[in-house]
């Protein structure tokens, strides 16, 4: 019997404070199959995370310092399963379950993305 190639479709809030590079970054994601949901500012996220749950949280990078730090707590504590990306992160935090460099490319991301995930999976 052939083996599957589906992926499951992960569902993502992905939150930047500039819609510029949101935009671009979303599209990637799209385009590699993920459902993403779009978060401008700290408030957005936290607005997002009552009104629904996610598999993973990514935390852009032109968001503050301060949003990178205190959003993953936050997180965790709507929905303890989910897990959180942190873009541009300065050192390891933990509540964040991956970081990657800000100037990282996309396909890396995606890539980051789909270990975290398998990671999850794996420990299920």
């Amino acid at each position: 019997m052939p083996a599957t190639s589906t992926k499951p479709t992960i569902k993502i809030l992905y939150a930047e404070s500039d819609e510029d590079v949101m935009a671009t970054q979303t599209a990637a994601m799209k385009k590699a199959g993920h459902h993403v949901s779009n978060a401008i500012g700290r408030h957005a996220v936290q607005e997002a995370l009552r009104r629904d749950a996610f598999d993973l949280v990514i935390l852009g990078s032109t968001l503050t310092k301060e949003d990178r730090h205190h959003l993953p707590y936050m997180v965790k504590k709507a929905h303890e399963g989910t897990k959180v990306l942190v873009m541009h992160a300065g050192g390891r935090h933990h509540e964040v379950d991956a970081t990657i460099d800000a100037g990282t490319s996309m396909q890396f991301v995606l890539e980051k993305i789909a270990r975290v995930m398998s990671e999850q999976i794996v420990s299920a």
